[in-house]
Protein backbone atom coordinates (compact mmCIF):
# COMPACT_ATOMS: atom_id res chain seq x y z
CA UNK A 1 0.00 0.00 0.00
CA UNK A 2 3.00 1.80 0.98
CA UNK A 3 4.46 1.72 -2.47
CA UNK A 4 1.31 2.38 -4.18
CA UNK A 5 0.68 5.85 -2.46
CA UNK A 6 4.09 6.53 -3.48
CA UNK A 7 3.69 6.07 -6.83
CA UNK A 8 0.31 7.59 -7.08
CA UNK A 9 1.94 10.61 -5.31
CA UNK A 10 4.81 11.09 -8.02
CA UNK A 11 2.02 10.43 -10.57
CA UNK A 12 0.10 13.42 -9.16
CA UNK A 13 3.06 15.35 -9.03
CA UNK A 14 4.25 14.61 -12.96
CA UNK A 15 -0.18 15.30 -14.31
CA UNK A 16 0.59 18.77 -11.87
CA UNK A 17 3.64 19.50 -13.80
CA UNK A 18 2.46 19.21 -17.10
CA UNK A 19 -0.64 21.08 -16.17
CA UNK A 20 0.99 23.91 -15.81
CA UNK A 21 2.72 24.08 -19.16
CA UNK A 22 6.13 22.81 -17.54
CA UNK A 23 6.28 20.19 -20.66
CA UNK A 24 6.55 20.24 -24.32
CA UNK A 25 7.38 23.69 -24.68
CA UNK A 26 8.27 24.85 -28.23
CA UNK A 27 8.77 28.71 -27.61
CA UNK A 28 6.31 29.47 -30.85
CA UNK A 29 4.53 32.63 -29.70
CA UNK A 30 4.90 36.52 -28.94
CA UNK A 31 8.43 35.47 -28.00
CA UNK A 32 9.51 33.84 -31.48
CA UNK A 33 11.75 36.71 -32.53
CA UNK A 34 14.50 36.52 -29.88
CA UNK A 35 16.33 40.04 -28.41
CA UNK A 36 19.49 37.67 -28.90
CA UNK A 37 20.67 35.37 -31.63
CA UNK A 38 21.94 31.98 -31.39
CA UNK A 39 25.34 32.85 -30.58
CA UNK A 40 25.33 32.79 -27.22
CA UNK A 41 27.39 31.64 -24.23
CA UNK A 42 26.06 29.85 -21.54
CA UNK A 43 27.94 29.63 -18.33
CA UNK A 44 27.80 26.14 -16.32
CA UNK A 45 29.27 26.67 -12.59
CA UNK A 46 29.17 22.73 -11.10
CA UNK A 47 29.97 21.85 -7.32
CA UNK A 48 32.42 19.18 -7.13
CA UNK A 49 33.66 15.65 -8.82
CA UNK A 50 33.29 13.34 -6.11
CA UNK A 51 29.26 12.48 -7.15
CA UNK A 52 29.95 11.74 -10.42
CA UNK A 53 26.84 12.49 -12.32
CA UNK A 54 28.10 15.86 -12.63
CA UNK A 55 30.64 15.52 -15.23
CA UNK A 56 29.01 12.38 -17.13
CA UNK A 57 25.48 13.23 -17.21
CA UNK A 58 25.28 17.00 -16.61
CA UNK A 59 27.58 18.61 -18.75
CA UNK A 60 27.63 17.11 -21.55
CA UNK A 61 23.72 17.00 -21.58
CA UNK A 62 23.61 20.17 -21.26
CA UNK A 63 26.56 20.94 -23.62
CA UNK A 64 24.66 19.16 -25.88
CA UNK A 65 21.26 20.55 -25.50
CA UNK A 66 22.99 23.98 -25.70
CA UNK A 67 23.87 23.57 -29.03
CA UNK A 68 21.06 21.78 -30.31
CA UNK A 69 18.73 24.78 -29.71
CA UNK A 70 20.90 27.08 -30.98
CA UNK A 71 21.68 25.77 -34.21
CA UNK A 72 25.53 24.78 -33.15
CA UNK A 73 26.07 28.57 -32.72
CA UNK A 74 25.98 28.37 -29.04
CA UNK A 75 28.68 27.29 -26.64
CA UNK A 76 28.78 26.23 -22.80
CA UNK A 77 31.79 27.87 -20.85
CA UNK A 78 32.26 24.98 -17.73
CA UNK A 79 33.78 25.40 -14.61
CA UNK A 80 33.81 22.55 -11.76
CA UNK A 81 34.81 24.03 -8.47
CA UNK A 82 35.64 20.54 -6.48
CA UNK A 83 34.10 21.58 -3.44
CA UNK A 84 35.79 24.55 -3.29
CA UNK A 85 33.49 27.78 -2.38
CA UNK A 86 36.19 30.35 -2.95
CA UNK A 87 37.21 29.29 -5.99
CA UNK A 88 33.73 29.12 -7.41
CA UNK A 89 33.55 32.65 -6.57
CA UNK A 90 36.39 32.97 -8.90
CA UNK A 91 35.22 31.45 -11.37
CA UNK A 92 31.81 32.87 -11.41
CA UNK A 93 33.71 36.91 -11.37
CA UNK A 94 35.41 35.33 -14.33
CA UNK A 95 32.31 34.28 -16.07
CA UNK A 96 31.22 38.28 -15.50
CA UNK A 97 34.43 39.40 -16.90
CA UNK A 98 34.07 37.09 -20.08
CA UNK A 99 30.77 38.25 -20.08
CA UNK A 100 28.74 35.51 -21.00
CA UNK A 101 24.74 35.59 -21.55
CA UNK A 102 23.22 33.68 -18.85
CA UNK A 103 25.22 31.52 -16.06
CA UNK A 104 23.56 28.56 -14.82
CA UNK A 105 24.67 28.32 -11.06
CA UNK A 106 25.22 24.69 -9.03
CA UNK A 107 26.84 26.28 -5.64
CA UNK A 108 29.21 24.39 -3.07
CA UNK A 109 28.08 27.07 -0.51
CA UNK A 110 24.65 28.77 -1.36
CA UNK A 111 24.94 31.55 1.03
CA UNK A 112 28.58 32.32 0.40
CA UNK A 113 28.24 32.79 -3.39
CA UNK A 114 25.45 35.28 -3.04
CA UNK A 115 27.70 38.48 -3.34
CA UNK A 116 29.26 37.18 -6.60
CA UNK A 117 25.71 36.23 -7.67
CA UNK A 118 24.34 39.84 -7.05
CA UNK A 119 27.64 41.21 -9.21
CA UNK A 120 26.46 39.00 -11.88
CA UNK A 121 23.20 40.81 -11.42
CA UNK A 122 24.76 44.20 -11.52
CA UNK A 123 26.59 43.37 -14.79
CA UNK A 124 22.95 42.19 -16.11
CA UNK A 125 23.91 38.63 -16.60
CA UNK A 126 21.12 36.16 -15.76
CA UNK A 127 21.94 33.76 -12.94
CA UNK A 128 20.09 30.14 -12.66
CA UNK A 129 20.25 28.02 -9.36
CA UNK A 130 20.75 24.33 -10.53
CA UNK A 131 20.36 21.36 -8.78
CA UNK A 132 20.51 22.92 -5.46
CA UNK A 133 18.92 26.42 -4.90
CA UNK A 134 21.66 29.33 -4.45
CA UNK A 135 21.25 32.81 -2.24
CA UNK A 136 21.38 36.29 -3.81
CA UNK A 137 19.25 37.67 -7.01
CA UNK A 138 18.44 34.42 -8.89
CA UNK A 139 16.36 34.59 -11.84
CA UNK A 140 15.42 31.02 -11.69
CA UNK A 141 15.51 27.66 -9.80
CA UNK A 142 15.62 24.12 -11.20
CA UNK A 143 15.89 20.99 -9.48
CA UNK A 144 14.20 17.76 -7.95
CA UNK A 145 11.31 18.08 -5.58
CA UNK A 146 14.27 17.91 -2.57
CA UNK A 147 11.70 17.16 0.20
CA UNK A 148 9.75 14.19 -1.78
CA UNK A 149 13.43 12.84 -2.62
CA UNK A 150 13.56 12.66 1.40
CA UNK A 151 9.81 11.78 1.96
CA UNK A 152 10.90 9.02 -0.57
CA UNK A 153 14.28 7.35 0.94
CA UNK A 154 12.52 7.56 4.50
CA UNK A 155 9.31 5.70 3.31
CA UNK A 156 11.51 3.12 2.12
CA UNK A 157 13.63 2.31 5.01
CA UNK A 158 10.59 1.83 6.84
CA UNK A 159 9.07 -0.21 3.81
CA UNK A 160 12.38 -2.00 3.97
CA UNK A 161 11.86 -3.07 7.60
CA UNK A 162 8.62 -4.58 7.33
CA UNK A 163 5.38 -4.26 9.67
CA UNK A 164 7.76 -5.16 12.68
CA UNK A 165 9.27 -1.59 12.03
CA UNK A 166 8.92 0.44 15.70
CA UNK A 167 10.02 3.27 17.97
CA UNK A 168 12.71 0.67 18.99
CA UNK A 169 14.60 0.26 16.28
CA UNK A 170 17.54 2.45 15.99
CA UNK A 171 18.41 4.26 12.98
CA UNK A 172 21.90 6.09 11.56
CA UNK A 173 20.93 8.95 9.53
CA UNK A 174 23.92 9.78 7.17
CA UNK A 175 23.21 13.38 5.62
CA UNK A 176 24.75 15.55 3.20
CA UNK A 177 27.02 18.80 3.39
CA UNK A 178 25.67 21.35 5.81
CA UNK A 179 26.75 24.08 3.18
CA UNK A 180 24.08 22.74 1.30
CA UNK A 181 20.81 23.78 1.41
CA UNK A 182 19.63 20.45 -0.96
CA UNK A 183 20.48 18.45 2.14
CA UNK A 184 18.71 20.43 4.59
CA UNK A 185 15.59 19.07 2.51
CA UNK A 186 16.23 15.85 2.01
CA UNK A 187 16.85 15.37 5.67
CA UNK A 188 13.57 17.55 6.52
CA UNK A 189 11.39 15.05 3.99
CA UNK A 190 12.67 11.82 5.39
CA UNK A 191 12.50 12.99 9.04
CA UNK A 192 8.91 13.81 8.41
CA UNK A 193 8.05 9.90 7.47
CA UNK A 194 10.15 8.89 10.11
CA UNK A 195 9.40 10.68 12.91
CA UNK A 196 7.56 9.09 15.82
CA UNK A 197 8.10 5.98 13.73
CA UNK A 198 11.69 4.42 14.74
CA UNK A 199 14.51 6.16 16.89
CA UNK A 200 17.29 8.33 15.33
CA UNK A 201 19.68 7.23 17.48
CA UNK A 202 22.53 9.42 15.67
CA UNK A 203 22.35 11.83 13.24
CA UNK A 204 25.66 13.26 11.37
CA UNK A 205 25.55 16.01 8.52
CA UNK A 206 28.75 15.30 6.00
CA UNK A 207 31.15 17.87 5.15
CA UNK A 208 31.45 18.33 1.59
CA UNK A 209 29.01 15.21 0.80
CA UNK A 210 32.80 13.27 0.86
CA UNK A 211 31.91 9.45 1.39
CA UNK A 212 35.42 8.98 3.96
CA UNK A 213 33.55 11.40 6.04
CA UNK A 214 30.82 9.26 6.35
CA UNK A 215 32.48 6.30 6.76
CA UNK A 216 34.54 8.05 9.87
CA UNK A 217 31.18 8.97 11.50
CA UNK A 218 29.54 5.69 10.90
CA UNK A 219 32.31 3.94 12.57
CA UNK A 220 31.70 6.69 15.49
CA UNK A 221 27.96 5.31 15.67
CA UNK A 222 29.17 1.68 15.60
CA UNK A 223 31.41 2.61 18.76
CA UNK A 224 28.35 4.21 20.43
CA UNK A 225 25.67 1.81 19.41
CA UNK A 226 26.90 -1.13 19.04
CA UNK A 227 27.22 -2.59 16.10
CA UNK A 228 24.21 -5.30 16.00
CA UNK A 229 21.50 -2.63 17.50
CA UNK A 230 21.56 -0.58 14.26
CA UNK A 231 18.53 -1.56 12.12
CA UNK A 232 18.71 0.85 9.50
CA UNK A 233 20.93 3.69 7.91
CA UNK A 234 18.96 6.83 5.67
CA UNK A 235 22.41 7.97 3.63
CA UNK A 236 21.45 10.49 1.69
CA UNK A 237 23.24 9.64 -1.44
CA UNK A 238 24.83 7.16 -2.86
CA UNK A 239 28.21 7.99 -2.01
CA UNK A 240 27.74 8.65 1.68
CA UNK A 241 26.13 5.05 1.51
CA UNK A 242 29.39 3.55 0.44
CA UNK A 243 30.99 4.92 3.11
CA UNK A 244 28.47 3.56 5.43
CA UNK A 245 28.90 -0.19 3.90
CA UNK A 246 32.83 0.30 4.52
CA UNK A 247 32.44 1.26 7.94
CA UNK A 248 30.28 -1.56 8.44
CA UNK A 249 32.30 -4.17 6.94
CA UNK A 250 35.53 -3.05 8.54
CA UNK A 251 33.42 -3.45 11.79
CA UNK A 252 32.80 -6.81 11.18
CA UNK A 253 28.94 -6.97 9.83
CA UNK A 254 28.08 -9.17 7.37
CA UNK A 255 24.22 -9.20 7.51
CA UNK A 256 24.37 -5.31 5.89
CA UNK A 257 20.77 -3.21 7.49
CA UNK A 258 18.42 -2.05 4.72
CA UNK A 259 20.69 1.43 3.31
CA UNK A 260 19.00 3.80 1.37
CA UNK A 261 20.80 6.14 -1.20
CA UNK A 262 20.26 8.68 -3.81
CA UNK A 263 21.36 9.58 -7.60
CA UNK A 264 21.72 5.78 -8.86
CA UNK A 265 25.10 6.01 -9.48
CA UNK A 266 26.52 2.27 -11.33
CA UNK A 267 28.07 1.41 -8.19
CA UNK A 268 24.74 1.98 -5.95
CA UNK A 269 22.63 0.09 -8.80
CA UNK A 270 25.04 -2.94 -8.22
CA UNK A 271 25.27 -2.69 -4.13
CA UNK A 272 21.45 -2.74 -4.70
CA UNK A 273 21.57 -5.53 -7.29
CA UNK A 274 23.40 -7.43 -4.46
CA UNK A 275 21.65 -6.76 -1.65
CA UNK A 276 23.98 -4.42 0.23
CA UNK A 277 22.07 -1.33 -0.20
CA UNK A 278 18.02 -1.24 -0.05
CA UNK A 279 17.53 1.49 -2.49
CA UNK A 280 18.72 4.96 -4.55
CA UNK A 281 16.48 7.81 -5.32
CA UNK A 282 16.93 7.80 -9.50
CA UNK A 283 16.30 10.93 -10.55
CA UNK A 284 16.52 11.51 -14.38
CA UNK A 285 19.23 13.59 -15.06
CA UNK A 286 18.81 14.06 -18.33
CA UNK A 287 15.08 15.76 -18.06
CA UNK A 288 16.99 18.07 -15.06
CA UNK A 289 20.00 18.98 -17.45
CA UNK A 290 17.53 19.32 -21.06
CA UNK A 291 15.15 21.98 -18.72
CA UNK A 292 17.96 23.84 -17.81
CA UNK A 293 19.65 24.60 -20.75
CA UNK A 294 16.36 25.75 -22.33
CA UNK A 295 15.51 28.18 -19.38
CA UNK A 296 19.37 29.03 -20.01
CA UNK A 297 18.73 29.79 -23.67
CA UNK A 298 15.20 31.44 -23.28
CA UNK A 299 15.92 33.98 -20.68
CA UNK A 300 19.56 34.41 -22.35
CA UNK A 301 17.89 34.97 -26.28
CA UNK A 302 15.14 36.97 -23.97
CA UNK A 303 12.02 34.64 -24.66
CA UNK A 304 9.61 36.12 -21.89
CA UNK A 305 6.64 33.90 -22.37
CA UNK A 306 8.73 30.74 -22.98
CA UNK A 307 11.17 31.58 -20.19
CA UNK A 308 7.89 31.76 -17.90
CA UNK A 309 6.40 28.52 -19.22
CA UNK A 310 9.15 26.64 -18.68
CA UNK A 311 9.33 27.80 -14.81
CA UNK A 312 5.52 27.14 -13.69
CA UNK A 313 6.97 26.07 -10.20
CA UNK A 314 7.30 28.99 -7.22
CA UNK A 315 9.94 28.42 -4.08
CA UNK A 316 11.65 30.70 -1.93
CA UNK A 317 15.01 31.44 -0.72
CA UNK A 318 16.45 32.76 2.30
CA UNK A 319 17.23 36.21 0.23
CA UNK A 320 14.15 35.90 -2.22
CA UNK A 321 10.39 34.87 -2.69
CA UNK A 322 8.48 33.08 -5.58
CA UNK A 323 11.72 32.31 -7.49
CA UNK A 324 10.49 31.19 -11.12
CA UNK A 325 11.25 27.21 -10.89
CA UNK A 326 10.82 23.82 -12.22
CA UNK A 327 10.68 20.68 -9.91
CA UNK A 328 11.68 17.59 -11.66
CA UNK A 329 9.43 14.14 -10.39
CA UNK A 330 11.77 11.40 -9.10
CA UNK A 331 11.31 7.43 -8.55
CA UNK A 332 12.20 4.89 -5.67
CA UNK A 333 15.06 2.58 -7.18
CA UNK A 334 15.08 -0.98 -6.26
CA UNK A 335 16.16 -4.39 -7.10
CA UNK A 336 12.31 -4.50 -8.46
CA UNK A 337 12.68 -1.77 -11.03
CA UNK A 338 15.79 -1.50 -12.78
CA UNK A 339 15.04 -2.25 -15.78
CA UNK A 340 12.05 -0.17 -15.87
CA UNK A 341 13.95 3.13 -14.83
CA UNK A 342 17.84 3.20 -15.38
CA UNK A 343 18.08 0.78 -17.91
CA UNK A 344 15.37 1.64 -20.31
CA UNK A 345 16.02 5.53 -19.85
CA UNK A 346 19.49 4.54 -21.55
CA UNK A 347 21.38 5.63 -17.91
CA UNK A 348 23.35 2.37 -18.17
CA UNK A 349 23.18 -0.21 -20.60
CA UNK A 350 22.46 -4.04 -18.97
CA UNK A 351 26.32 -4.67 -19.30
CA UNK A 352 27.31 -2.52 -17.59
CA UNK A 353 25.06 -3.33 -14.42
CA UNK A 354 25.06 -6.75 -14.35
CA UNK A 355 28.85 -7.64 -15.04
CA UNK A 356 30.11 -11.21 -14.90
CA UNK A 357 30.80 -11.07 -11.48
CA UNK A 358 27.27 -10.21 -10.65
CA UNK A 359 25.75 -12.69 -13.51
CA UNK A 360 23.68 -14.92 -10.44
CA UNK A 361 22.36 -11.87 -8.93
CA UNK A 362 21.66 -9.92 -11.91
CA UNK A 363 19.29 -13.33 -12.88
CA UNK A 364 17.43 -13.49 -9.46
CA UNK A 365 17.07 -10.25 -10.19
CA UNK A 366 15.61 -10.98 -13.48
CA UNK A 367 18.10 -8.57 -15.18
CA UNK A 368 18.34 -10.99 -18.09
CA UNK A 369 18.84 -9.86 -21.80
Amino acid sequence: MRRTAMSLALATLSVSLVGCGGLGVTGDGDDASPTKGDDITVGLLLPEKSNPQYEQFHYPVIEAKVESLTGGQGRVEYANAEADAAQQARQLQQMINDRVDVILLDPVDAHTIAGEVRKAKEAGIPVIAYDRLAEGPIDAYITFDNELVGGVQGRSLLEALGEDAGISDKIVMMNGSPTDPNAQQFKAGALLALDGKVTIAKSFDTKDWKPQNAEKSMTEAIDDLGRSNIKAVYAANDGLAGGVIKALKAAGVTDLPPITGQDAELAAVRRIITGEQYMSVYKPYPQEAERAAEIAVAKAQGRDIQFHALTPDRVDSPTGKGIPAYLVPVVALTKDNIKDTVIRDGMYRLSDVCTPRLAADCAAAGLKK
